[in-house]
């Protein structure tokens, strides 16, 4: 079980983004997050007429993964970020919970 999940809300800890927020889009094999508007890079595209459908050249702005470490998990109560545990409930279910509150996120 991951510690941060697609459609988390998220908080950047460290970094030039450092206190910016957003939702996670992607979570990648080789442990790369993708967050929106956070971490954002400028990318200058050739053009490919060759392409289907055909790529216009110019600078593109696209979001770059971040390490998990860099960030933590939103905790909507305390309006921070928290630290994630997991625990087993008494239907056997393995759930995150926040170790700040004890909250759990996953119902």
């Amino acid at each position: 079980m991951q510690r941060i999940k697609k459609g988390d809300q998220v908080v950047v800890i460290t970094g030039k983004d450092k206190g910016r927020r957003g939702t996670v889009l992607r979570v990648d094999n080789d442990g790369g997050i993708l967050v929106e508007n956070v971490n954002v890079a400028r990318k200058h595209q050739r053009p490919n007429p060759n392409a289907n459908p055909p790529v216009p050249g110019g600078i593109v702005e696209q979001e770059k993964p971040l390490h998990p470490s860099n960030l933590m998990l939103f905790n909507p109560t305390t309006q921070k970020g928290d630290r994630i545990g997991f625990k087993e409930l008494a239907d056997g279910r393995k759930v995150r919970f926040f170790k700040g509150n004890g909250e759990v996120l996953d119902t």
